[in-house]
Order: structure tokens, then C-alpha cells, then sequence
């Protein structure tokens, strides 16, 4: 029996990468198996390089390419005018918008009501959702996929949204998304942790975080890698992966996995998470796959399996 295809979304680029290295990473996302993409600035509204207009271009350009792209909104909003931004890219009507804060479930709520035509919207993985009873609310609203809060274990995610009963609300079906690859984002805080390790204040930071192109990492006094630091963002050391869960993510209901980018080797992690999970390559062969690459820390998997979120992923 044929398995259901598990599609590949690749997240909103974490970190201030220069504007050649972030147009080459999304050409190579254009020619890849993935088929969903989550343009825009997440954490920090003084990374400011491209502008709304520059991602609205490059939106266009991937949907060109094929890809289904959704623009995200920051996932903390601290002025007056980041909500301006985020009221910009929510009213657009040309590309559906992740929701990363309350702030913009609100504001994309009543923009579908006022046009319930309206692409679905998706709550994006730090709006708090933990029940079904949560999800129905969302789904009110005009939600049409919900991406998983990365500390949720699989079983937890298909009692939330089971296969078998999806939670329905305006926009139809709610679609589930699991966060499969990455640094796994943790905590946000008004404060820039960048700037303060280099003594700096938040809005004279010099801009430091664009000397780290996966962040910056933190040990901890045994010196084994720790968390790691990213403007006002904290992320594990480790990088999440569930290659090896394709069977319970299916049964888990996940219609998409997503990945998250990082400096080296991406599209070889698309690929190999495409062979895997879509083409019949062994997850013994994609974990060896990606055991070679030039990934930005240990590869872990416990939170999918209700385990300690960086117990590592088993030989």
C-alpha cells in the first residue's frame, strides 16, 4: 500500500544572513522537492535588510518556481511600529500569513472577517495550542494549518488533531505541521542576548548577530554545547531531527513536516528527508546521510518521543 506523501515546508530563516547567501539559499530552495516555503522575519525587526516589498518580490519569484509561500510575522511584537509590519503583511491578500503571536491572529481574524474569501492562515509553532478545545478556537478563526509546538510528542499532536478527526473551522480541515529539522527555537525575550554578550545595548547592537550564520553558541561549565543565542531568540545547541519518525508522523496525522535552515549542507538535508520519507530510502541511509554533513550541532529527537527534548537521537 501506497504511504500518504508527507510534503516538506521549509521554516522562516532564523538568522541575518547577508543578502547574496540569502538569495543563493533561496534559489537552491526553488530547485528542491520542498514544497511549501515561510518567507519573512521572525525575530527581530532591526534585521532590516529586506524589507516587505523584498519579500513580497521574492515570494513571487518562488511561487513561480512552483512553491506554495506563506509570509510570517514576528513572533514578538515590542512597538508600535512592528505592528504596523505585521498589519501590512497580514491585510495582503496574495500569500497566506503564519501567525506568530496573538497580535496576529487578531488582526488576521478580522481581516477575514471583513473578507472571508481570505486564504486559511497558520498558526505558527509559539502560538500556544495545546488542547483540541484550543485548536477549535483557532480553527474559528480561519486557521487552516497548525504547526505543533516543538515540545509536544507525537502521540500528544494526534490526540490534539487526530487523522481520523480533524478539528474543522472556517477554512475546512485543520492541516498539522511537525517541526522535523533544526535548531529548535525556545524562548524569546524583549532583551537582545546577542548585543549583551558583546556589551552592547539592544538598539546599538552594531548588528553582531550577523557574524554568527547559525547563531551563537553557548556551553555550559562542563563545556559541552548548550543553548545557543540569536538577537532575542534562545535555541537549543542540538538539532532536532525526525527522519527516522516518518510512520508515526503519518500516524500522528502530519500532513507536513518542516524544516528549519541552517548555513550548510540544506539542501542536502531536503533532499535526504525527501528520500526518506517520499522516495523509499531506508531511514538508516538518511541518518548516515545526514551524519556527514556539516551540521550546526548533535542531532536529537526526544520531545517527539516524550523524552527529554535533547536526548540524542538513537543509534
Amino acid at each position: 500500500m501506497t504511504q500518504a506523501r508527507l510534503e516538506l515546508t521549509i521554516g522562516p530563516l532564523l538568522y541575518w544572513w547577508p543578502r547574496d547567501a540569502t538569495l543563493a539559499f533561496y534559489a537552491d530552495v526553488a530547485d528542491s522537492p520542498a514544497r511549501r516555503v515561510v518567507l519573512g522575519e521572525v525575530v527581530c525587526s532591526r534585521r532590516n535588510e529586506y524589507k516587505f516589498d523584498d519579500w513580497l518580490a521574492l515570494a513571487r519569484e518562488l511561487a513561480q518556481a512552483g512553491k506554495e509561500v506563506v509570509l510570517a510575522t514576528q513572533a514578538l511584537v515590542m512597538s508600535e511600529a512592528e505592528l504596523r509590519a505585521l498589519r501590512r503583511i497580514a491585510e495582503q491578500d496574495e500569500f497566506a500569513v503564519e501567525a506568530g503571536d496573538a497580535s496576529a491572529l487578531r488582526v488576521l481574524a478580522g481581516a477575514r472577517a471583513a473578507r472571508p474569501a481570505r486564504l486559511p492562515f497558520t498558526i505558527g509553532p509559539h502560538v500556544n495550542v495545546y488542547s483540541r478545545a484550543a485548536l477549535v478556537e483557532h480553527a474559528a478563526l480561519g486557521a487552516g494549518t497548525w504547526v505543533a509546538p516543538l515540545e509536544l510528542d507525537l502521540d500528544a499532536v494526534a490526540a490534539i488533531n487526530p487523522p481520523a478527526d480533524p478539528v474543522a473551522g472556517a477554512a475546512g480541515p485543520v492541516a498539522t505541521e511537525v517541526f522535523g529539522f533544526g535548531r529548535m527555537p525556545l524562548a524569546f525575550s524583549a532583551r537582545c542576548f546577542t548585543a549583551r554578550h558583546h556589551r552592547l545595548t539592544k538598539d546599538e547592537c552594531a548588528f553582531r548577530c550577523r557574524d554568527d550564520a547559525d547563531g551563537l553558541l553557548v556551553s555550559g561549565s562542563d563545556g559541552r554545547p548548550f543553548l545557543v543565542l540569536n538577537g532575542i531568540q534562545t535555541q537549543s545547541a542540538a538539532v532536532q531531527s525526525l527522519l527516522a519518525h516518518g510512520p508515526a508522523l503519518r500516524a500522528a496525522g502530519a500532513a507536513s513536516v518542516r524544516l528549519s535552515p541552517c548555513a550548510h549542507d540544506f539542501a542536502r538535508v531536503i533532499d535526504t528527508f525527501d528520500a526518506v520519507f517520499n522516495r523509499g530510502c531506508s531511514p538508516q541511509d538518511g541518518q548516515q546521510a545526514l551524519a556527514g554533513l556539516a551540521l550546526p550541532g548533535a542531532l536529537v529527537d526526544g520531545f517527539a518521543r516524550a523524552r527529554p527534548g535533547m536526548e540524542p537521537v538513537p543509534a
